[in-house]
């Protein structure tokens, strides 16, 4: 893994939580995402890094077609409220995986001097690789939370070697990845 120097000024980079709803961590639609209470853990660690360094924040919401669990308005669409969302940081709701497919996301980065980024949620091997891939696109400082984003195991890999293979694309890419407490300095 690439790691990266954590002393960047505050404001300077902007920490984006995607697509962590209560869906994924109720169990009541279906299994919990893998180390769900690990990861959680780790996330509102990054969170309050992140509020204690002045870092923007921000959530992704996956607006999923109705019908499905993380449809707007069903039981598992809302940022899973054990995160600790704050009135004053934003959702940017998004249809496909690329969360930068709102412009409005791009726009509130801008407006915050941030072209850094640093990701952490879910799905790994949707959303999170997606969004990965368009912020790199986009020209922007790519971190990613290793130990921080989550899936479920799926085409014959358990949830560990998706996250560990895409944790090696991320940084083939040319996005540094960390740990939680890399990040934080710990």
């Amino acid at each position: 893994m690439q790691t990266s120097d954590t002393s960047a000024a505050p404001g300077t980079s902007a920490v984006i939580v995607i697509d962590l709803q209560t869906g994924m961590f109720d169990g009541k639609l279906f299994e919990p995402i893998h180390q769900a209470g690990p990861l959680q853990d780790k996330v509102r660690a990054v969170i309050a890094w992140a509020r204690d360094n002045k870092h923007p924040l921000c959530f992704i919401r996956h607006d999923a077609e109705a019908g499905d669990p993380l449809a707007p308005d069903a039981p598992g669409w809302p940022v899973w409220p054990a995160l600790g969302q704050r009135p004053d940081e934003p959702t940017f709701s998004k249809n496909v995986g690329d969360a930068f497919s709102q412009p409005a996301l791009l726009e509130w980065l801008e407006a915050h001097g941030a072209r850094k980024v640093i990701l952490l949620g879910a799905q790994t091997d949707f959303c999170v690789a997606a969004t990965t891939d368009g912020a790199l696109a986009l020209g922007l400082d790519v971190s990613i939370i290793a130990d921080a984003h989550s899936t479920w195991a799926s085409d014959g890999q358990t949830a560990d070697e998706i996250i560990a293979k895409h944790n090696a694309r991320f940084a083939a890419a040319g996005a540094r990845v960390q740990t939680s407490e890399q990040l934080m300095g710990a």
